[in-house]
């Protein structure tokens, strides 16, 4: 049986002997063993990531750029094999693992710039003979929890950028599916990174408590749901770190009357169903808005009910299975509240099973209509491939639902009207928007992240947001004159 451990100081590694089992959503099956690192791994983690911290904060950006440079490359040779770590372990298409990759790799291409990217500002004769510079320095040690469902992208969201900036980093990656961040760091070792910047760190709460209590550590980033994202904020706070973390989302695509139906449809099924709704930008409501409702169900419900649900290893696959056994069972759950709760249910995921592949995660893509914003499947994260379909009687009613939600992650909306446009990406209380785009995920140069429930503190994910938020603001201000001036000055300096 394979065992996953840690990587520390550029090798595989591990103390403590406690292990648990990985599974293969597609069949049930345990695959490998991955370490539930104690207090001692942590502790051997922690000391490699001080020791190499120093010196690699005194490399230069321009030295940096080009490891970075070297990572990057490596990346695109080795692609095929980290998607298939992705699928193996998630269960998610090949396709879409290669996408989830690729846009982990953006954000790689982006710190490459870091000697252009943490240039500072200069104002000369600020005051009389007086010069005035900012300069952005590293933390020293970040840290990234990161979630099952990006095993590649959501953690070279993070430690990219911080590493490029001149921090060490120490990863904790989802348990369920680990081996994809081991096969990173091998890659960046043989990209030139110093043994030490970039460890990672398996095991469960134990190790997230660790890392949100330790002294050596200046930052956290977190994804994942929002009672967890909110005890990260909370906890990394309360010891003075500096903390983003990215919680849930109920995102809402909006459909006007005079939207083309069919890219309304097809972005509601690859933005509701894709990776089995296991996205935080997943589409779970769509806001059908005045007479487009009844045809816009229909739509959904036939392509939906075409769509193949099958292991990764079918090329044909639109979408594979959710990630574990008490995951399917929890949303088999909210679908019955859904009907309880008197939602119609149009198209039934349940009971779905594929010959040879009887215990794996399966489950097919479920609709229901006449959702109502009381209800609980309306209200809470699902996490899963259910759509819900809300009805509103105008543009005005499908604006405030979307804002009246306390998640506030993405949302889209489907128009030929620039004025509605307008309107709707000026107003909405969301941070990603996109009009005539199911999924609005900025590109590495942008940001990620939303508002309200859905993001804790004060910095989105990647971009110049992720610049600012693994680095230190300095301003000096400097004076080199003649003869100085005898006697203290009580008197506040201006121009």
């Amino acid at each position: 049986m394979n065992k996953i451990v840690n990587y520390v100081n550029g090798k595989k590694n591990n103390i403590s002997e406690k292990f648990i089992s990985v599974y293969n959503p597609s069949t049930g099956e345990e695959i490998s063993k991955v370490l539930l690192s104690q207090k001692e791994d942590f502790e051997d983690v922690i000391k490699s990531s001080k020791d190499s911290q120093a010196s690699w904060s005194n490399t230069t950006p321009l030295k940096r750029s080009r490891i970075l440079s070297n990572y990057k490359n490596l990346i695109e040779k080795n692609l095929e094999e980290l998607a298939t770590l992705v699928s193996t372990e998630h269960g998610k298409t090949l396709d879409d693992a290669k996408g989830s990759v690729t846009r982990g790799l953006e954000v790689v291409e982006f710190a490459c710039g870091i000697p252009h990217l943490l240039k500072g500002e200069f104002s000369q004769n600020v005051g009389s003979n007086i010069d005035s510079w900012s300069v952005r320095q590293p933390l020293g040690i970040s840290a990234g929890i990161t979630p099952f469902n990006f095993p590649a992208m959501v953690p070279m969201w993070m430690y990219p950028i911080s590493i490029a900036c001149g921090n060490s980093f120490i990863l904790k990656p989802s348990e369920k599916d680990p081996s994809c961040s081991i096969k990173l760091a091998e890659l960046f070792t043989e990209a030139g990174l110093p043994d030490g910047v970039f460890n990672v760190i398996q095991g469960d709460k134990t190790i997230v408590d660790l890392i949100l209590n330790s002294n050596d550590i200046s930052s956290v980033s977190f994804v994942g749901s929002t009672p967890v994202a909110k005890y990260i904020y909370e906890t990394s706070a309360k010891n003075g770190k500096r903390v983003q973390a990215l919680g849930g989302a109920k995102n809402h695509l909006v459909v006007m009357p005079d939207a083309n139906l069919s890219q309304a449809v097809d972005g509601i099924i690859g933005a509701g169903y894709g990776s089995a709704g296991e996205r935080c930008m997943a589409v779970s409501v769509a806001v059908a808005v005045g007479e487009i409702a009844d045809e816009l169900v229909e739509n959904i419900k036939n392509k939906a009910s075409k769509l193949k649900v099958a292991p990764w290893t079918d090329k044909d696959s639109d979408m594979g299975p959710v990630i574990s056994k008490e995951h399917k069972e929890k949303i088999e759950n909210y679908i019955s509240i859904g009907i309880q709760e008197g939602a119609k249910l149009i198209e039934d995921g349940r009971n779905y099973n594929i010959q040879g592949y009887e215990n794996g995660y399966f489950l097919g893509p479920t609709l229901f209509d006449n959702v109502t914003k009381e209800m609980t499947i309306y209200k809470e994260e699902i996490f899963g491939p259910v759509v819900s379909v809300v009805r509103v009687k105008n543009y005005e009613e499908a604006l405030s639902l979307v804002n009246d939600h306390p998640y506030g992650n993405g949302t889209s909306i489907y128009t030929s009207d620039g004025e509605v446009s307008r309107n709707f990406t000026t107003n909405t209380e969301i941070g990603m928007v996109g009009v005539n785009v199911p999924i609005p995920v900025p590109m590495a140069f942008h940001s990620f992240g939303g508002w309200k429930q859905s993001l804790f503190g004060d910095h989105a994910m990647h971009g110049m947001e992720g610049i600012h938020f693994y680095t230190k603001l300095k301003t000096v201000t400097s004076r080199w004159p003649k003869s100085i001036k005898s006697g203290p000055e009580f008197v506040l300096p201006t121009n």
